[in-house]
């Protein structure tokens, strides 16, 4: 035994900026003290010597972190995700005993969670996927947290997470989302949902600077006016804030210095995988995300250049909209933004709903939107609206459904067509905002070309279908004499 005495209630394994800014925040909050360890001492011993305030409990080994922590111990892991996790996870198992806790806040995929929740579970300890949102700066002032785990786990855990979770409307940013895998599978749409966010900001500015010429200070003022009404979120605050900033160096604006080409970290690409395995569409997710590839190959992107564009009457392929109609064009852009957004979210929802079915997770739709009001990247006024509607209606099919959703996408459809209509004639790509639209549409169709679909599926592979005059299941002798029998279903 080492000479420490269990006085910690809350440790954090990995101190790089997100694990020594959540090191921080908990130690910042009455009640709680935090043991801190890191595979390196020195960066142990960096964190103590710049933050002596925080009453650090530093440890040297994992037995001496363990020793340090009362009982029933809790860890909250913030490494890399992937075989970094695995390898803290198995160090703690060693020196933990049934009833202890191991937290993982890292971005894991939810199969490695549910994998590990059900190893860790053997030994009788409790593991707990939890996804953290808010950056480094939610980390250290109040991150919105998605748990999943026991019911037994919570217990304890609770009350410590609510004690550093963002507050919104008086209420803490953190639920306990559902068992094993089910708080890293919600944090992975969240992060989903965010990249068809920041794409269609990115295709709204794209669109008013083409089609204006406006200078990005100019557009800045444009979306800082947004966030003051039903855009209002940290997304297009932030917006205002890169577009505004100028380079030291070169005197331009930051955002025509920067590379175009979009990085990302695999939760975007993990959200539509997962949404492809469970059938549902979410394709304003999806276009985001195949958006930043694209971006990504410059290699292709010179080779096209020299593809033909569209072109104007005046012989240029320059898109310009006349002086007397920029407020209404800025206007329409802002309505198909809003409109655009509204179907990523109900997509982000509909693969919610449909993961929480396929796993067993009881997951309150409305509870979820209630934590993302505040900490996280995606926090925007309108998420109160959608806990309203689920409020009101817990079983909502469709979010957009509800009717403060049915209003808003009624007062914004005709200005969305029209600058999905624009984007296509003047060759400006806006793939978030017009696979939204054609979501919208297909949705919301009386009858589908999918009729079609079957019919040629039936012809090639007998995959038989159904009629829409009597039940069963049918197939036509398509290389016999043409006739129609009944036949086992293969859809």
């Amino acid at each position: 035994m080492s000479e420490h005495t269990a006085h910690a209630n809350i440790g954090v394994v990995g101190l790089a900026v997100m694990g020594s800014n959540l090191a921080r925040n908990l130690a910042s909050r009455e009640g709680n003290t935090v043991a801190i360890f890191n595979r390196s001492y020195a960066k142990t011993q960096g964190v103590l010597d710049a933050h002596p305030e925080a009453g650090f409990i530093p440890a040297a080994t994992y037995q001496e972190f363990a020793d340090s922590l009362q009982k029933p111990r809790t860890a909250i892991i913030m490494v890399k995700a992937g075989a970094g996790t695995d390898a803290v996870i198995d160090e703690l198992v060693k020196v933990f005993e049934p009833g202890d806790i191991i937290v993982d806040g890292g971005n894991a995929y939810f199969p490695d969670t549910i994998r590990r929740e059900k190893a860790v579970r053997a030994t009788g300890i409790n593991f707990v996927g939890a996804g953290i949102s808010g950056g480094e700066e939610g980390a250290l002032t109040g991150p919105s947290i998605m748990p999943g785990g026991s019911d037994e786990s919570w217990v304890t855990l609770g009350p410590i997470l609510r004690s550093i979770a963002a507050v919104a409307e008086g209420e803490p940013c953190v639920t306990h989302v559902g068992h094993d895998g089910a708080g890293h599978f919600v944090k992975m749409v969240h992060n989903g949902i965010e990249y068809a966010d920041m794409q269609l900001i990115a295709e709204a500015y794209d669109l008013i600077r083409r089609g204006t010429g406006k200078s990005p200070a100019e557009i800045a003022e444009i979306f800082a006016e947004w966030n003051r009404g039903e855009l209002e979120s940290y997304l297009i605050e932030i917006t205002a804030e890169v577009l505004r900033q100028v380079d030291a160096e070169t005197g331009t604006p930051l955002v025509d210095v920067i590379v175009d080409q979009a990085g990302a970290k695999g939760t975007g690409a993990w959200t539509v995988q997962t949404a492809l395995s469970l059938g549902v569409p979410v394709s304003g997710i999806a276009e985001a995300t195949f958006a930043r590839s694209l971006s990504s190959h410059p290699e292709q992107r010179a080779v096209a250049g020299a593809l033909p564009g569209p072109s104007t009457g005046s012989g240029t392929d320059e898109f310009t909209v006349p002086a007397d109609q920029v407020d209404a064009f800025i206007e329409d852009v802002r309505l198909a933004l809003y409109a655009s957004k509204i179907v990523a979210y109900s997509q982000g929802f509909d693969e919610i709903r449909a993961g929480a079915a396929e796993y067993g997770w009881n997951i309150d739709l409305g509870a979820i939107s209630k934590i993302w009001r505040g900490g996280c990247i995606i926090r925007a006024q309108f998420l109160n609206r959608i806990a309203d509607a689920y409020a009101e209606t817990p079983d909502l099919p469709v979010l957009m459904t509800a009717p403060y959703f049915a209003e808003a996408i009624g007062r914004a459809q005709a200005a969305w067509r029209r600058v999905v209509v624009q984007a296509a004639q003047a060759g400006i790509p806006a793939p978030a905002f017009s696979s939204s639209l054609s979501y919208y549409d297909g949705i919301r169709a009386d009858r589908l070309p999918a009729a079609l679909v079957q019919g040629q599926r039936d012809f090639f592979g007998a995959h038989t279908y159904k009629r829409i005059d009597k039940p069963g299941t049918f197939h036509t002798l398509w290389s016999g004499d043409r006739t129609e029998i009944e036949a086992e279903d293969t859809h």
